[in-house]
């Protein structure tokens, strides 16, 4: 039972950091696969690599071509003040969010330039998720 609790209780962390993963999905899985396999041995891991791979963000071997497609739309990017990190909350106003195309994988992120960065934000809270480059 407390084995149980335990690995339900990292699926949870790990769920909840791996959106703030820097190394996008395959930190994500990485981090599902350690608390899938705590709870459910070998096939716990491959369902948790999955669901951590999913949470993770943009692919890593997406991010070149999701650089080349921001940099072809020729946002303005916008000037933040603060330390630019994943975890940081962007203002509402001020800052325009651009859908990510359904190619990349990530349609419940926003993306944004930040910095002359690309940026995956949280529409909802406007938090920075991921650093793409």
């Amino acid at each position: 039972m407390k084995k149980v609790v335990l690995g339900t209780l990292l699926i949870a962390l790990a769920g909840s950091t791996a959106a703030f993963a820097q190394g996008g999905a395959a930190t994500g899985a990485a981090t599902g696969a350690v608390g899938g396999a705590i709870v459910g041995g070998p096939a716990g891991a491959a369902v948790g690599a999955t669901v951590g791979a999913v949470a993770g963000g943009i692919a890593d071997d997406s991010r070149p071509r999701l650089r080349t497609y921001v940099t072809g739309q020729r946002h303005h990017s916008y000037r933040y003040e603060n330390d630019l990190r994943v975890g940081a909350d962007l203002p509402s106003s001020g800052v325009t969010y651009y859908e990510v195309p359904r190619e990349y994988g990530v349609t419940k992120y926003r993306y944004t330039v930040v910095n002359d960065r690309t940026v995956l934000v949280d529409p909802g809270t406007h938090r920075i998720v991921e650093i793409i480059d």
